[in-house]
């Protein structure tokens, strides 16, 4: 059994058939999915796919970067309240910086971002982060906190080896390994046979970055098994090694699997 550590499964993307997409993941082996809020609309919608797939799916809850706005400090607010009410988070996410497109907001992301990384502390949940264009300033953050951080994955890893030795030198820290692994110009294989397998997590980021031999189309959950058998490759590790380490990672920073 493998398990999808970061699954948007809410999305518009699966409202037609989300029963099928979940059957699917199942029958492919996949025993949980993981799934990161971005906005308060999400908690929503989140909270739906939880409640028809309990002990599949399994919610997450944060602010994502391309969401922070000038209204950011109030969202934070009606968030914490919700994260603060109930035990069901696994992790408080999908959080972080991302300057890709636009710095409008960079002064409110890296507040926002500080603000939640506090969040992980108080309530000693693992982070989700996802960073993208932003590592310098990302780091600078963390290393205020790093003595008191509870753990947490980089989602979404496609840096280089330099890159990964600093997000690894957090202990407790992972990476989010996902279709980008299997895409021909990646550099990714490389990379990771200079890390450990115990520092890997799996994900699909469904419906995006579908892996090779399906990019293109809509991403989902099943679809894991194509980046487990990369992995496999990469590692040269039977895919059932892949599947025990990368759950044995989970449990380690979640504290189930």
């Amino acid at each position: 059994m493998i398990i999808d550590t970061h699954t948007h499964l809410d999305g518009e993307e699966f409202k037609e058939d989300l029963n099928e997409v979940i059957t699917r993941a199942k029958a492919a082996g996949v025993s949980k999915v993981f799934i990161p809020a971005i906005d308060l609309n999400s908690i929503e919608s989140i909270d739906k796919v939880c409640n028809i797939a309990p002990d599949f799916a399994f919610p997450m809850i944060g602010l994502h970067p391309e969401e922070v706005k000038a209204d950011y400090v109030s969202v934070l607010e009606t968030m914490k309240k919700q994260l603060l009410s109930t035990d069901k988070y696994i992790a408080v996410g999908e959080i972080g910086l991302d300057f890709y497109w636009s710095r409008e907001f960079e002064n409110e992301q890296l507040l926002a971002f500080e603000e939640q990384v506090k969040w992980s502390i108080e309530t000693r949940l693992p982070l989700m982060i996802h960073c993208r264009k932003a590592q310098n300033e990302m780091v600078k953050i963390m290393r205020k906190y790093e003595k008191d951080l509870p753990g947490g994955v980089f989602h979404c890893f496609t840096g280089n080896e330099k890159e990964a030795a600093e997000l690894l030198s957090f202990d407790n820290f992972v990476l989010g390994i996902g279709g980008v692994l299997t895409f021909k110009k990646s550099n990714l294989p490389e990379t990771l046979k200079t890390l450990p397998l115990d520092r890997i997590v799996l994900e699909t980021d469904a419906p995006y970055m579908a892996p090779v031999p399906l990019r293109g189309k809509r991403n989902e959950s099943s679809f894991l098994v194509h980046i487990v058998s990369k992995l496999a490759e990469v590692y040269g590790v039977s895919e059932e090694e892949i599947a025990a380490k990368t759950n044995a990672t989970v449990k380690r920073i979640f504290g189930f699997s």
